[in-house]
């Protein structure tokens, strides 16, 4: 379902006029920085003088005098010496390149307690006449020190927070106007232009969805000749919603409108609208419907609309979203904002179709809803032809079988099962990928990954060699039950065992094929307590089927006698925060009788089974228990072929009878 291909037509691009560059004000700004950072570097090029003590001046330099001048800087208590030109290289000779060349050359540390005055008068009257040195006493202030105490940092502060935020703020050129903190109020939906990635994908890149694409067709012929339908005074919907389980394709039909139509498309989450500033939402949506209105005619797509069209709270203050709901207000605004011909089109998609505000669904706004349904076979077909044009298959590899094998799969389910084939088939150094790697794939997502390792006794592994035989007696010998693919005890993924089935492609079920459904499910169960005299913590799932579906069958589907036909279930959920049940105390007690009543018949049906069947049930275990995977072939040479199913609907047609609730 992959539509990315080359686009081998492209038009030459025009040529492109030099664009004058603006002058950036803070050219000067960098010039003065680096300028001062160059006069610090340089300022003292003789480089810094080396420490010396007092006593060494008193009693070495002093005496031999090599001293020109000695300057002492009361407020620094330091003492600064300036040596004398025909002294100055012997001590380069002895420091090396730690003298500098420019004086002072050298320098001392004076304490508090030392009178530097008099020490330093005495040392110079106590020299000859032709040796004695300058003595100076200042005060040195360091304004340029100040200067960069008090300013160089806000300076630098304040630069760096220009710089981040004009760094945040970029981007704003363009569609989308970048994540800049600037730009955060702009629309976040990404544009794709006529004669780019999006315009090469079609409704042949689409497999399956057949009746879909047949409804949206209805859009994309609008958009190619909008006169054929404004001439006659029709309008076309203003927004249309694509309803559908995940994977089904939603999101790649959208795109394929807008490369049938080639149009700009706008593509975007309902997420990406709210944000944790407040108002963003709505700036958001305004600047997004702004954008489409100047490069109408184009498409919108807004993908999982549900974050941000759910229905509003009617408790406000409880659990209400202030921001999501005023983005959900203007939304319904920006939608009445715009007239039907102006070549907008909205599309959307969802999988939680039933929690979407209710003023989102008139219309006006979302005229339309297209189911996108889990795939038929034959459109599981097309979709397997897709997914394994890059693969090596073997040679007379039939893709029908495949097809047959994924009930209830998805379009991104099959595209996994066929990448994972591909992986399993490369693990094992194969040069094709066979049947067998697709098989391995399917068991592979449906059930998890084989846990061989894993360690398990033989009197566990018994129990669960009699708890799936019984799942598989009881489903093979039942024939509204779904039909058995294949049984195992190796544990794969939490499961220690599992039974596969390939349930019927229905799209009603009678009483009848649930009642056999659960006799099925629960003849695990069954088995452990006829055949270990106890049952075990391993029918924890099958009874949690059986109880949903139970309670389904009497409180939702009206299929009790006592009960009646009547249904508690709330499809739009529109109860909205009221806890109670909506029925009494007493229907609540009767409720649970009947279902009690229903999972206890289920359960006599399935001991009913094995105790008629118990010779095939045991060499159906001891089979199980040598193979450990089991196909429904082997179920057949120890039962016989399977009965073959008649519903009730069909009985019914027969000897008109028309009732349908549990005897």
């Amino acid at each position: 379902m992959n539509g990315n291909f080359p686009n081998r037509n492209k038009p030459n691009k025009p040529t492109m006029l030099p664009v004058k560059k603006r002058f950036n004000p803070f050219f000067w700004v960098y010039i003065i920085l680096i300028a001062v950072i160059v006069y610090f570097m340089f300022a003292n090029r003789s480089g810094d003088p080396v420490k010396t003590e007092w006593i060494t001046v008193k009693e070495q330099m002093g005496p031999r005098g090599e001293i020109e001048k000695l300057v002492y800087i009361s407020n620094m208590q330091r003492a600064e010496l300036y040596i004398r030109p025909d002294a100055l290289e012997q001590y380069k000779v002895k420091f090396g390149d730690k003298v500098p060349k420019f004086a002072p050359q050298f320098y001392f540390i004076v304490s508090d307690n030392f009178d530097a005055e008099t020490q330093f008068e005495q040392l110079r009257n106590s020299l000859p006449e032709e040796q004695r040195f300058k003595i100076e006493i200042e005060q040195r202030s360091s304004y340029w020190g100040r200067i960069i105490d008090w300013l160089l940092f806000p300076v630098l502060l304040v630069l760096m927070w220009i710089f981040m935020f004009r760094r945040m703020s970029r981007g704003s050129e363009g569609i989308g106007g970048g994540g800049g903190i600037f730009n955060v109020g702009r629309s976040q939906a990404k544009l794709f232009e006529k004669d780019k990635t999006i315009g090469n994908i079609t409704f042949k890149d689409v497999a399956g969805l057949e009746e879909a694409k047949v409804e949206i067709m209805e859009i994309v012929d609008f958009l190619k000749n909008p006169e054929r339908y404004t001439s006659l005074g029709g309008k076309i919907p203003k927004g249309v919603l694509l309803v559908g389980p995940p994977g089904t394709g939603k999101t790649l039909l959208a795109k394929a409108v807008a490369g049938e139509a080639n149009v700009p498309f706008f593509s975007i989450s309902g997420s990406d609208f709210v944000e944790m500033f407040v108002g963003v939402g709505a700036s958001r949506v305004r600047d997004l419907f702004r954008q489409a209105k100047e490069k109408a005619p184009c498409i919108v797509f807004i993908d999982e609309i549900d974050a941000v069209g759910r229905a509003r709270s009617k408790n406000v203050g409880f659990t209400s979203n202030d921001e999501r709901e005023n983005t959900l207000n203007q939304l319904l605004t920006e939608m009445d904002g715009f007239e039907s011909n102006s070549g907008v089109i909205i599309l959307a998609a969802t999988n939680r179709a039933d929690i979407l505000d209710k003023a989102l669904m008139r219309a006006g706004r979302f005229d339309r809803q297209i189911h996108v349904d889990l795939p038929e076979m034959k459109e599981r077909l097309e979709i397997f032809k897709v997914h394994s044009r890059g693969l090596k298959l073997e040679e007379g590899f039939e893709l029908e079988f495949l097809a047959k094998q994924t009930p209830g799969f998805s379009g991104a389910d099959i595209a996994n099962v066929c990448n994972e084939a591909a992986l399993i088939a490369a693990r094992k150094n194969k040069k094709s990928v066979q049947r067998q790697d697709f098989l391995d794939a399917i068991d592979r997502i449906v059930g998890g990954l084989e846990r061989k390792s894993k360690i398990i006794s033989p009197g566990e592994k018994r129990t669960i060699a009699f708890h799936e035989s019984g799942h598989a007696t009881v489903s093979w010998m039942l024939k509204h039950a779904n039909p058995l693919l294949k049984v195992t005890i190796i544990p794969r993924g939490k499961a220690l065992g599992a039974a596969w089935y390939l349930p019927e492609e229905r799209h009603i079920t009678t009483v009848e094929q649930m009642m056999d459904e659960m006799a099925a499910a629960l003849g695990g169960r069954v088995a452990e307590e006829l055949m270990i005299g106890q049952i075990s913590t391993g029918a924890m799932n099958d009874l949690e089927r059986v109880t949903r579906q139970a309670y389904a069958m009497v409180a939702y589907f009206g299929m009790s006698d006592k009960i009646g036909n009547v249904s508690f279930y709330d499809s739009t959920e529109s109860a909205g925060f009221n806890l109670g049940k909506p029925y009494s105390e007493t229907t609540a007690q009767l409720i649970d009788k009947e279902v009690r009543r229903i999972i206890d018949q289920a359960y006599e049906m399935a001991r009913k089974v094995l105790n008629e069947h118990k010779e095939g049930f045991l060499k159906l275990a001891d089979l199980l228990l040598e193979k450990e995977v089991i196909f429904a072939d082997d179920l057949e040479a120890i039962f016989g072929k399977r009965q073959s199913a008649e519903t009730k609907a069909e009985k019914d047609t027969k000897t008109g009878d028309n009732s349908g609730h549990i005897d």
